[in-house]
């Protein structure tokens, strides 16, 4: 099993298939690097290096008690970054991983990144403030909070179901799919996935999404039951300065199906282009 040691004693899982320009991927909460296996499949299958870690907490990786906050979830990965000694990498993040990479490009800069991709992601701010109008509420992340505390099985199994648009008229449901997300959501440290709802709700990203300098493809359906296109892709496409925004139409937030499909295509063109 690979893993690597951060600077502050943690100890991170990664998967590293292939060989060619690195594509760094992180994941979306409360998940681990599984979640990207098809894509790193994909991506190493034609002609490049597919490297995902669990974020520390989840999956693999170690459970520490502090340091689940996005700072040090981008200081990990640079840590990463630099134990591999990539250069022109290509970072893409899935909803809370989105937020992950622009937090990293925020206080690590791109010396090392050729492009960027964030998916479904959480930026630039999800919370409802008096700033941020049209954000999701504070009760909704305080009934997520409850639901992690209280009886996360269950919370994860129903969550599950929004998660992939599964509650769709017509929607073609894979009990597999759900039970995969559950098994996945479960090895997060129930600590470590608490603390993390804080981090994905609540971190203002408009300043790093100001600070991403290289071509950065910005993708989000717009059925996104989890994090809502209005408050996210739409508006990080207004931050980003070189951005190419890709709008799945009926498109539920986690990669399932034909919008599986659709995004494999789009990021296979987005790092050849």
């Amino acid at each position: 099993m690979s893993t690597f040691t951060t600077k502050d004693g943690t100890e991170l899982f990664y998967k590293d298939w292939g060989s060619g320009q690195p594509v760094v991927f992180s994941h979306g909460w409360p998940l681990n690097a599984d979640a990207w296996d098809g894509q790193l499949r994909h991506v190493a299958e034609n002609g490049y290096r597919a490297i995902a870690h669990d974020r520390r907490g989840h999956g693999r990786s170690a459970q520490t008690w502090l340091g689940n906050d996005m700072d040090t979830y981008a200081d990990d990965l640079a840590e990463l970054v630099e134990a591999l000694d990539l250069h022109d990498a290509v970072l893409v993040g899935h909803s809370t991983g989105g937020g992950e990479v622009a937090r990293y490009i925020g206080r690590h800069g791109t010396g090392r990144v050729a492009k960027a991709v964030l998916l479904g992601a959480v930026p630039p701010r999800m919370l409802k403030t008096e700033a941020n109008t049209d954000g999701v509420p504070r009760e909704v992340f305080d009934g997520i909070r409850a639901g992690v505390a209280n009886d996360r099985s269950q919370f994860y199994w129903d969550l599950s179901e929004s998660f992939y648009g599964f509650n769709r008229e017509g929607a073609a449901v894979s009990e597999g799919v759900r039970r995969a997300f559950w098994a996945w959501s479960l090895q997060a440290g129930l600590k470590q996935a608490y603390d993390c709802i804080e981090q994905f709700s609540e971190t203002d990203f408009t300043e790093d999404l100001k600070r991403i300098d290289v071509p950065t493809l910005i993708a989000h359906g717009d059925d996104d039951q989890i994090v809502p296109i209005h408050n996210a892709a739409l508006k990080s496409a207004e931050l980003v300065p070189n951005n190419t925004l890709k709008v799945y139409p009926g498109a539920p937030h986690g990669l399932v199906g034909d919008y599986e499909k659709a995004f494999n295509a789009d990021l296979l063109d987005f790092i050849r282009g």
